[in-house]
């Protein structure tokens, strides 16, 4: 069973399923005047979706990074090991089609049946990046920030945009607006930490004949590459905080302590950064960022009711 939630990342699967469940329940549905779709039964199912889609995205992408893991990180290699292949095959269809299927579900039941064209494509995209774009230059990395982003959006796209009316259009738009700087921020710092990812693991990544960023230019050139991409998050994350933040202290300081000044430090050891261990610790900061940038969600109610 151990194995099974490591193969699915258990962890990043709870992170996803509670962002939507903020976005949903601080920021939609935080008596705002916001119109939304679902009650909580059709949200469940829309998380649900999200998460098996996603589950398969981790499955498969495994089932293709099993040479490269021997190499990078052998201890934790589960394909081939601990569940065979052929299962692992299994269970990414599985997941994949239960997850595409309750996608369709959820856009017929709202009269939106174009709207499971979204799942289709992220499926259909997580595949082909564990096969294929994962091994080429930077278009991987970009591939899973993409993805990433639209595990938030997708919750606006089902919740607002059928809800929307004449009436309530300035609101809906103005709470989507919102929701899409926090897939920005989502984006950025997840291609960020696909880039860092890829400098820790370049030498699984060369045998298995990868041409990845740190490949193609070097290790020391990449970190000057991530050095110059992580002042484009605290660019826009300073910015955001100037233009709508600054008449609310609490979040001021919230995004000052837990979101700028990691930001600032990373910038600063990812030039200097020079181990797979530094690299390592890097990558786990980021991790730590987009949870305290996600968690921000929760001041929103205290900051738009005041």
């Amino acid at each position: 069973m151990l194995a099974f939630l490591n193969l699915i990342r258990w962890k990043n699967l709870l992170l996803i399923a509670l962002t939507q469940v903020m976005i949903k329940y601080a920021l939609f549905d935080a008596d705002f005047g916001v119109a939304t779709t679902f009650n909580w039964k059709g949200f469940g199912l829309l998380v649900l979706s999200t998460l098996l889609i996603a589950a398969g995205g981790y499955i498969v992408n495994d089932i293709f990074d099993v040479e490269t893991d021997t190499v990078n990180r052998p201890d934790k290699v589960i394909i081939g090991k601990r569940i065979s292949e052929k299962n692992a095959y299994n269970f990414y269809a599985a997941f994949t089609i239960a997850g595409v299927g309750l996608g369709f579900y959820l856009s017929n039941m709202i009269g939106r049946p174009g709207f499971s064209a979204l799942f289709i494509l992220i499926a259909a995209l997580l595949y082909v990046y564990a096969s294929t774009l994962k091994q080429m230059t930077f278009i991987g990395n970009i591939i899973v920030a993409l993805v990433v982003a639209m595990s938030l959006l997708i919750v606006g796209i089902y919740e607002l945009l059928p809800a929307m009316t004449e009436q309530n259009q300035t609101t809906q738009l103005t709470f989507l607006r919102i929701l899409f700087d926090y897939a920005l921020f989502a984006f950025a710092i997840t291609l960020l930490r696909e880039v860092v990812k890829d400098i820790e693991d370049i030498d699984g990544d060369y045998n298995a004949g990868m041409k990845t960023l740190p490949i193609l230019l070097g290790r020391e050139r990449a970190g000057k590459v991530v050095f110059i991409l992580s002042v484009l998050p605290l660019v826009g994350v300073i910015f955001y905080v100037v233009s709508y933040l600054y008449k609310q202290p609490v979040a001021v300081g919230y995004f000052l302590l837990l979101i700028i000044a990691p930001l600032i430090y990373f910038s600063v050891k990812s030039f200097q950064a020079e181990t797979k261990a530094d690299w390592h610790r890097l990558s786990s900061l980021l991790k730590g960022i987009m949870i305290t940038g996600i968690l921000s969600l929760l001041l929103y109610p205290f900051i738009l009711l005041n």
